[in-house]
């Protein structure tokens, strides 16, 4: 694969010509060393957005796990708590753990029939959830400010390819 080296102030891009883009900034060795190693990259990035979107979704009193997460059941009322693990790409034993704080914070419900858990939106979530939307549109307006919209559409889907692809249950 021939690779392209191109000098963008203090940015070094590596660009390949099936035209993946990889960045490493120039500074010493000692501080770009691990900038190829995705394990590294995605754990500075997750640390990153995690800290932007915390501070979108701190306008709802809500961390951003949770306010995806009663997105995702104001959406679907019903939803089997098994759906929602596969939804949310967490385990079944985390998704316990949030449903639990939910439930004590009055934004959901759970009812259980026999074996099945389901889980139902209460007026509560349903009343917050333009406000936790318009949080999430923040983060996204901060982040695609940042990036660029088209860059970050493109990241967004490849990093979530690559999470299904090295999901390996």
């Amino acid at each position: 694969m021939l690779t392209q080296r191109i000098f963008i102030k203090n940015l070094k891009i590596f660009a390949h010509t099936n035209n993946v883009i990889y960045i490493c900034t120039i500074m010493s060795d000692e501080k770009n060393l691990y900038c190829k190693c995705l394990y590294y990259s995605a754990n500075a990035l997750a640390r990153i957005i995690t800290r932007i979107a915390e501070e979108e979704f701190a306008a709802v009193n809500l961390a951003p796990s949770y306010a995806f997460m009663v997105m995702t059941i104001n959406k679907r009322p019903g939803l089997l708590a098994g759906e929602l693990s596969d939804i949310m790409m967490l385990t079944p034993s985390t998704v316990t753990r949030l449903l639990e704080k939910l439930e004590s914070q009055q934004l959901v419900k759970r009812h259980m029939e026999g074996r099945v858990t389901m889980i139902y939106p209460t007026p509560k979530s349903v009343e917050i959830n333009q406000e936790i939307q318009a949080a999430w549109l923040k983060l996204y307006k901060r982040y695609t400010d940042i990036l660029g919209e088209e860059f970050a559409h493109q990241m967004t889907e490849d990093i979530f390819i690559s999470a299904v692809k090295l999901d390996t249950k």
